[in-house]
């Protein structure tokens, strides 16, 4: 999203671009302007420039109307200035009470959020946001580092180091970083942490990329809330826009087209129109492994009601320990195709797998293979562990 506007002198004519069409849309029958590179057409025969647009007042009525329920699930959006951070503890939509039956207040600290990384995050993430093969790294890099650009990979000495773009070094502000967690993790179960859960793990990740909270050093015993949170600035919050709350209000625009028409802010500054890269392209391409199609192509429907998560499953002969402990450090990997290991299930993946014999099969688990961390990032015994290995191929039998 771009700001063309004074923000502070014409709220009421605060342009953004989006995504979506219906919005664009929606503001040219209104204004009868489009907005496209912070450049400003005007509407003339149903187009701006080459580019048609549907000026029908159109109406949709499909689906039904949402449950109350489902919008606070699902309504969780939090802006750079804080707006949407709760004030109260929710989980599924629902308030978490306290031991006298009142709304809980929503607060967590960072000792706490590295308690949840370490159980929900670190399978993936490994290590104190150290990132694992497949996976960001959350902590780390310095802002100072971002001029660095990557070359074109078919240079003679293309730049083999680029910069860390991580939470601390690159993401513009501390609200991103609440509401990603709260919408999309954990991987397995988006939207099953509680607003205080969220808080803790937000301040665990801005503790240890060295973030400041009013201009403080954090340490274990930080506590983020709705009140402070507002109050962290992130290192690079002035390194996605020009400066655009200007004295006069049409300098913001202005700000915004010299940025966009300088070439050199896309790489090398230079253009290629055809034979841009000399050696066999196929070395460049990036493939997948595992072939999406049969999960891609699902019948459409516009059932979006809510469904309370599940637990794990297991039958009299399971230990629920073993299966609990395969939730923590397997499933993510291991309960999605997507990802590339063999699932929990799949009955020939892991008869090839069983090809190398039960020994073979421990010791990779517990030293680690390919992206998969030793141990899944667990902490247990070998035998232990060994125990989730069962549990895994009696499971795909």
């Amino acid at each position: 999203m771009f700001k063309l506007e004074n923000t502070i002198k014409l709220k009421k004519t605060l342009l953004t671009f989006g995504l979506s069409t219906l919005l664009a849309s929606s503001l040219v029958a209104k204004n009868d302007m489009s907005v496209d590179g912070a450049v400003k057409y005007p509407i003339k025969d149903g187009k701006y420039g080459p580019y048609h647009i549907n000026t029908q007042d159109v109406k949709y009525n499909n689906g039904r109307a949402v449950t109350s329920l489902e919008k606070k699930v699902w309504d969780i959006d939090v802006r750079p200035d804080g707006e949407g951070l709760p004030k109260y503890d929710m989980k599924h939509g629902k308030p978490v009470l306290d031991e006298n039956g009142n709304p809980k207040i929503a607060e967590g600290s960072v000792e706490w959020g590295e308690e949840l990384y370490d159980a929900q995050c670190a399978m993936c993430h490994g290590e104190f946001g150290a990132g694992g093969k497949g996976y960001p790294t959350l902590v780390g890099g310095k802002t100072s580092d971002l001029v660095i650009q990557r070359l074109n990979p078919a240079d003679k000495h293309p730049n083999p180091s680029v910069a860390l773009k991580t939470v601390g070094s690159y993401w513009p502000y501390a609200s991103t970083l609440f509401w990603y967690i709260q919408d999309s993790m954990p991987f397995t179960a988006p939207k099953t942490l509680t607003n205080s859960e969220v808080y803790a793990l937000s301040a665990f990740l801005l503790y240890s990329n060295g973030i400041k909270l009013d201009g403080e050093e954090m340490d274990s015993e930080t506590v983020l809330n709705k009140e402070n949170f507002s109050k962290i600035k992130m290192p690079n919050v002035n390194g996605f826009y020009p400066e655009v709350n200007t004295k006069d209000p049409h300098q913001g625009p202005k700000n915004m087209q010299k940025l966009l028409s300088d070439p050199t802010i896309y790489g090398k500054g230079t253009r290629c129109m055809k034979d841009c890269i000399k050696p066999n392209v196929d070395d460049l391409l990036m493939k997948i492994r595992v072939d999406l199609a049969p999960n891609v192509n699902q019948p459409i429907s516009t059932e979006r009601t809510w469904k309370e998560p599940k637990k794990q499953e297991c039958n009299d002969n399971v230990d629920p320990v073993v299966a609990e402990n395969y939730n923590t450090y397997c499933s993510a990997c291991h309960s999605n195709k997507a990802i590339g290991a063999p699932v929990i299930g799949d009955k020939a993946a892991w008869a090839t797998v069983l090809e190398k014999g039960i020994d073979e099969v421990y010791e990779n688990g517990i030293n680690g293979i390919n992206a998969m961390p030793p141990k899944g990032t667990s902490n247990l015994p070998d035998e232990e562990f060994k125990k989730i290995i069962d549990y895994i191929i009696d499971s795909s039998k």
